[in-house]
């Protein structure tokens, strides 16, 4: 059954498989002291052009909570916008372990703006009131959009003014970087962005997050964040083994190129069909649509995906790395049979 879930119901990339392979030969210095977890580090900050401080962990959610809880004090806040994924897909895992309260404001197809989070900044000073401390931007957004390079530096900016930091949310960054053109350099560092979660587990690898601080006087104490949050992990090198290959020769970026490619042709294809509306322009490997719902009934009997709301027929497909033309034409077939019969 051929799916389109998600891109976290994918295999493993050959290249990365072969490494962690690789990986398992001999013996290596436990909890992230090996030299294939600090060849990996140094990967990551290559990219990045700067000495950040890196620190891997298993997943995506807890990247964000321990990046974000890295930074917070107790009663300090995180400003997200309402679709983000820690407010809506992690299980309340920031207020649990970190206690942090995440301050929802309203999207525009996933992203928020300056003047969403402007009003918030009233209540500083306030005894009474949580108080905003970190932006939390998702990158590729849970709607499938993008914040540009100049986007993403004009919310720094605002943050920085007003004694902020912004977090980045990187579970599909290389989706957004291959779509944007970009490099991480600029999209990250150069825009002076202060925390990415930087994701690999989407993209082709079997798991693997980063924590990534650009922020210097944070960086030591994710070493005790990390070990209190349960994520580091003895035997680190098999995770850091997955980002050397991940990286090399730009695999993450040939990786989500396929991805976003196969994104767009999905839409094109669908685009037109009767009973399919697109719900917004596709910019990655996301693509929201509106179904009749015995059509949708119909493609779940052969493909998995979500349907995001449905009572109103809107469904999301996501495309992966390893998703071919064939894999689109054939779910694409089923739509016509479906309207011919």
């Amino acid at each position: 059954m051929k799916m389109f879930k998600s891109d976290n119901t994918s295999g493993v990339h050959p290249k990365i498989m072969e490494a962690i392979i690789d990986a398992n030969e001999g013996y290596a210095h436990a909890y992230g002291e090996d030299e294939t977890t600090k060849k990996a580090e140094g990967k990551i900050r290559e990219l990045l052009g700067c000495e950040a401080d890196v620190f891997f962990v298993t997943t995506g959610t807890a990247a964000n909570v321990i990046g974000l809880m890295g930074l917070l004090r107790n009663y300090e806040g995180i400003v997200a916008a309402e679709t983000a994924h820690i407010n809506v897909d992690e299980c309340g895992a920031m207020e649990k372990f970190a206690g942090n309260k995440i301050i929802q404001v309203p999207n525009r197809e996933g992203k928020i703006s300056i003047d969403d989070i402007e009003p918030l900044l009233e209540v500083i000073g306030d005894e009474h009131s949580v108080q905003p401390r970190v932006i939390s931007i998702s990158q590729t957004t849970e709607m499938g959009t993008l914040y540009t390079v100049e986007e993403i530096r004009a919310l720094v900016d605002f943050a920085h003014e007003n004694n902020m930091l912004l977090h980045v949310d990187g579970a599909r960054i290389a989706n957004a970087v291959e779509a944007l053109g970009t490099t991480l350099k600029e999209m990250i560092t150069d825009t002076g962005v202060d925390l990415l979660s930087f994701g690999g587990t989407k993209n082709g690898m079997m798991m693997g997050e980063a924590i990534v601080s650009l922020k210097s006087e944070f960086g030591r104490g994710y070493l005790f964040h990390r070990k209190q949050g349960m994520q580091l992990v003895s035997k680190m090198r098999y995770i850091s083994a997955q980002f050397i290959a991940y990286l090399e020769d730009d695999l993450w970026i040939e990786n989500a190129r396929n991805a976003n490619q196969m994104g767009k042709y999905l839409a094109e294809r669908i685009s037109g069909q009767e009973g399919v509306s697109l719900y917004s322009p596709v910019s990655t490997n996301m693509v929201f649509a509106f179904m009749d719902k015995g059509l949708i009934e119909h493609l779940l009997k052969n493909f998995k995906f979500y349907v995001t709301d449905p009572s109103q027929g809107q469904v999301r497909f996501v495309t992966s790395y390893d998703i071919t033309k064939e894999d689109v034409d054939e779910f694409v077939e089923y739509i016509i049979r479906y309207n011919n019969k």
